[in-house]
């Protein structure tokens, strides 16, 4: 990939000045992206410069410095020949305010940058304000390069959605067109029968390696029939080869009641074992829940939970976010196997989640006019036994808990959200203003 600094000025402010800020900006980039940092040699002080240098280039992001003032024909110049190319707007910190001149006015270029694109129709540009050495540009640049990273991830992988989605979970339905035309991605629909039909072809000694990751990997499997162990590996193997074959990383796939009717195992672990695969994959169908944690796994670099959020505790400033036995074992304080709470069937997980300082509650949903839009809220994972049978994360909020909850209630969000861990708001709020989704925090 790459991500270049553009640093556009005139030659007619303090060019000692900017050029120190010039030096500590390229710094920034070449620290937060190495190899992929594209920078030029010198300050582009005119429009022949600008030029030559985005010439051949092929930007990913473009950071776009107002260095010092430049007027709207450089970002036109620059809009000229990536208008579609993500855009993040620097403007310098005014470096000494004395009552003498002006150093760099570097402001004031950032607003006829921002007026230019405007009027081009390119809205979806991101802002930071301040010097190289400020954490808050360091964080702004560095999740604006995570946000178009994940982007182009999600543009290169094929989603699939496996099996109807159940009755009353329409929520989860996804259109093939949405998928291609917002999020880039390609939408395949697989028949549940074809998965299971598939599993059931293999012997179970071409299943046994994922037996045993999966005994290595978590505990209690002792207290689960042979049976269903060895139902859980051929699944594994239908759905895993299935990815493979066709660059699947999105799954949203249908579970009760057809598992448990029609094969006699559950695909709860499967779908655990996948997340922590790199394949993002939901339960109950939900294709645009999976397309949630896929987003999220990648800004967060790991594994997410995916759940119903069951219980508040107002005392506590607490949520609840549970699944009946759906949950990456990495996420796990011990991952340990149990039976599905309904139809007491194994192998399902059935832990508390680690605790983590700080996490992010996220949902790409849509409005009741089908609009897309993005839940967003921070908080904190308390180390917490498990709450129900099944896998749990219990959320301490960063605003108030009795709020979010009363508030995205009545806003008509869907019921299921995803737990990443880590801070990503800002990354979630790059990802979703590249794409047009507005963002609803909570």
């Amino acid at each position: 990939m790459q991500f270049v600094y553009v640093p556009i000025g005139v030659p007619t402010f303090d060019l000692e000045v900017a050029g120190d800020q010039f030096e500590k900006s390229r710094a920034l980039m070449r620290s937060l992206f190495a190899d992929e940092a594209v920078c030029p040699d010198k300050m582009l002080l005119s429009i022949a410069d600008l030029k030559a240098f985005l010439s051949g280039l092929h930007p990913d992001l473009i950071v776009l410095q107002n260095i010092t003032f430049a007027n709207a024909a450089y970002c036109s110049a620059v809009m000229d020949v990536f208008a579609d190319v993500p855009v993040l707007l620097w403007t310098l910190k005014e470096p000494v305010i004395d009552g003498k001149r002006l150093r760099l006015n570097s402001l004031t270029g950032a607003y006829s940058a921002a007026n230019m694109m405007k009027k081009r129709g390119k809205g979806n540009f991101g802002y930071v304000f301040g010097s190289p050495e400020d954490a808050a540009v360091r964080k702004a640049i560095e999740a604006n390069g995570k946000a178009v990273k994940a982007m182009k991830q999600l543009r290169e992988t094929t989603v699939a959605a496996i099996g109807d989605t159940p009755e009353g979970f329409d929520f989860g339905r996804a259109d093939a067109s949405e998928i291609s035309g917002l999020f880039g991605a390609r939408l395949v629909n697989v028949p549940l029968e074809q998965i299971l039909d598939k599993a059931k072809s293999y012997s179970a000694e071409e299943c046994r390696d994922y037996l045993d990751v999966f005994k290595s990997t978590c505990c209690g499997y002792e207290n689960i029939p042979e049976v269903n162990m060895e139902g859980y590996s051929r699944l594994m193997k239908a759905y895993r080869d299935f990815c493979t074959e066709n660059n699947v990383k999105v799954i949203g796939s249908r579970c009760w009641p057809d598992l448990f009717t029609k094969f006699g195992t559950p695909n709860c672990a499967v779908l655990s074992m996948l997340n922590d695969m790199g394949i993002a994959s939901s339960c109950e169908s939900d294709v645009y829940g999976a397309l949630s944690m896929f987003i999220a796994s990648r800004l967060s670099g790991g594994a997410v939970f995916f759940g119903d959020p069951v219980s508040m505790d107002a005392a506590e400033n607490t949520v609840t976010y549970w699944h009946c036995g759906m949950c990456a074992p990495s996420l796990a304080s011990r991952p340990t196997i149990g039976v599905h709470p309904n139809r007491k069937i194994g192998p399902a997980m059935d832990f508390g989640c680690r605790p983590c300082d700080a996490v992010t509650v996220f949902r790409i949903g849509k409005d009741a006019d089908g609009a897309f839009r993005a839940f967003v809220a921070g908080g904190e994972a308390l180390e917490k036994a498990k709450q129900f049978q099944g896998a749990s994360v219990v959320v301490k909020a960063s605003t108030d808990a009795e709020k979010l909850v009363y508030a995205s209630v009545q806003a008509g969000w869907e019921p299921h959200f995803v737990v990443a861990y880590a801070d990503i708001e800002d990354e979630l709020e790059a990802f979703c203003r590249l794409l047009g989704i507005p963002v609803e925090r909570y």
